[in-house]
């Protein structure tokens, strides 16, 4: 079993800060995709259920995914008794049904080891014409995780939407949509772009 990297977050993952950088995104996100009431959506990297506890009203049905099962237990503790939500633990590989219209993702793509793949299983698990949403940072010097090993030190988001329109994705649009602030060397703040990529089943 994989270590639960945030089991000593989670109980405070929900700060003032990251409450605002995912409302952001969700606003962003409502600007060019209409969710819509029969649509069944899939959040990877859900995390405390920030971003899809925004929207899920919105949808049919919710499936939050996350590797870490400490962040999962504090999402379902917000959760109702007759919640239109579904939890996976694990890799998004787990969710195996083709059957989902909507995919969005929030700050957890650079945890992604193997992007590719990733990719062209979400080909395999979405309907025709399903909408992608990716809020991620643009490529960083590694400063934003300075004390974490993880996979990708942001996204030169040129690459990323190759990778996309190789796994039949097109990719409707990419920009810049938020810059964070953090002190991540003392008396030092640096800028982070976080981008937003809309792609399209073809």
């Amino acid at each position: 079993m994989k270590t639960d990297n945030f089991a000593h977050r989670a109980a405070e993952w929900d700060s003032p800060e990251k409450t605002k950088m995912t409302e952001i995104f969700v606003a962003e996100m409502l600007r060019f995709v209409s969710p819509q009431s029969h649509w069944k959506a899939l959040e990877i990297g859900a995390g405390t259920g920030l971003v899809g506890l925004q929207v899920s009203d919105k949808l049919r049905s919710l499936v939050f995914e996350d590797t870490s099962e400490a962040m999962l237990e504090v999402l379902k503790q917000k959760l109702k008794p007759d919640s239109n939500c579904e939890i996976v633990h694990g890799e998004v590989f787990e969710y195996q049904q083709s059957d989902i219209d909507f995919v969005f993702s929030c700050m957890a793509f650079h945890h992604i080891s193997d992007i590719e793949k990733t990719l062209k299983h979400l080909a395999t698990i979405t309907t025709d014409g399903a909408t992608i949403v990716i809020g991620d940072l643009r490529t960083e010097d590694g400063s934003f995780h300075r004390f974490e090993p993880i996979p990708h030190k942001g996204f030169d988001t040129d690459l990323l939407s190759e990778l996309f329109h190789g796994a039949g994705f097109e990719v409707v649009s990419v920009h810049t949509y938020n810059v964070l602030k953090r002190e991540r060397i003392e008396g030092v703040k640096s800028d982070f772009e976080q981008f937003i990529l809309i792609a399209k089943k073809i």
